[in-house]
């Protein structure tokens, strides 16, 4: 049975008929959308739908994309990213300061429940929880892929977006990049923050109460595993990560990515009661990560990430599935409320 979700003219974003690239609204329609191609891509694959029965096209051509390269996982042959190219190349207001014109877009998808696919994205899923994503053949296959783009047009605008898991992905290539002094424009919705869902506690003062315990904490135990006159590998990674912004779109009904809403909101909070040093030390550790630093194992946690633009949509969710899932990302009626926060 096809799902609408599928089908572009039922369920995406039709009155985007002339994209403005300064327009940060069209930004992230056309981002989340390039997401769902994948999405499709791989549902096509599994259902078998051929030309003409396909559905996936029309989710980049509607915006004047082409589709490059099909990303495939070498373990179960599923299509789990893309590279998009723009065509044509420029488009409205593509000199606008606000934004370049992305010339390519590489885009990855998140899990797919379904027995062509879920075993593996599962597995994967399982790997982000553990901060083993990096040493995946998926993420391999996607680190090579954006340098092979990077190498072959240095000077064209690059765009890496993703979805739940395909954030994952995203976020790890896009950190990569950084280190080698090559900032990303990234686009990553519901991104997992792997920890306890603290945002989910209603009470104020005890979700504020057991931040402020978990910051002096992961502080204390930082300065207590730093070698003695040594800068730490990691620390230094954390530092050249802050000149890279990327775009967070959260749902605070989604715990799996909400987390992030009291993570940039207490690093200010903390700041107000004079207590930012103690919260600059614990904002690029986590305890799960310290305890394994404590037994040999250098891990560097993914889901903390020193600035951001982060977009919270304030709306009416449903049910979890629609606040995890990539369709509220392109929706008219959005209400988002958007902050930059920058390490300093």
């Amino acid at each position: 049975m096809v799902s609408e979700k599928d089908i572009f003219c039922v369920s995406g974003p039709k009155h985007l008929t002339s994209i403005d690239w300064s327009n940060k609204d069209h930004c992230r329609s056309v981002a989340a959308c390039l997401v769902q191609a994948v999405y499709v891509l791989e549902r096509d694959r599994q259902l078998n739908r051929q030309f003409p029965d396909n559905f996936a096209p029309a989710w980049w051509e509607f915006f004047h994309f082409d589709l490059i390269r099909k990303l495939i996982d070498d373990a179960d042959m599923s299509i789990f990213g893309a590279i998009f190219e723009l065509n044509p190349p420029i488009l409205k207001n593509s000199d606008s300061p606000m934004t370049k014109t992305p010339r390519f877009v590489i885009a990855f998808r998140g899990t797919i429940t379904e027995k062509h696919s879920i075993s593996r994205d599962l597995t994967l899923d399982l790997h982000l929880v553990q901060n083993g994503l990096h040493k995946t053949s998926r993420f391999l296959i996607a680190m090579q892929a954006l340098k092979n783009v990077v190498s072959q047009f240095p000077n064209s605008e690059i765009w890496i977006c993703g979805h739940s898991l395909g954030s994952g992905i995203g976020m790890l290539v896009s950190r990569n990049m950084v280190k080698t002094g090559k900032p990303i424009p990234t686009f990553l919705f519901n991104p997992p923050f792997c920890s306890a869902p603290i945002e989910n506690i209603k009470d104020e003062r005890v979700k504020q109460g057991i931040r402020i315990a978990s910051s002096l904490l992961t502080a204390g135990l930082s300065l207590a595993l730093k070698p003695r006159n040594e800068t730490p590998v990691l620390e230094d990674n954390f530092e050249k990560l802050s000149m890279w912004v990327p775009q967070l779109f959260v749902n605070p009904n989604d715990h799996l990515c909400s987390e992030y809403i009291g993570y940039f909101e207490h690093r200010d909070n903390m700041d107000n009661l004079g207590a930012g040093s103690i919260e600059r030390l614990a904002t690029r550790n986590s305890i799960g990560d310290l305890f394994l630093r404590f037994l040999g194992r250098e891990s560097e946690p993914l889901h903390l990430v020193p600035s951001a633009n982060l977009c919270v949509n304030l709306g009416i969710s449903p049910d979890f599935k629609w606040a995890h899932g990539i369709m509220q990302w392109w929706q008219n009626d959005l209400c988002l409320s958007c902050k930059e926060y920058r390490y300093i």
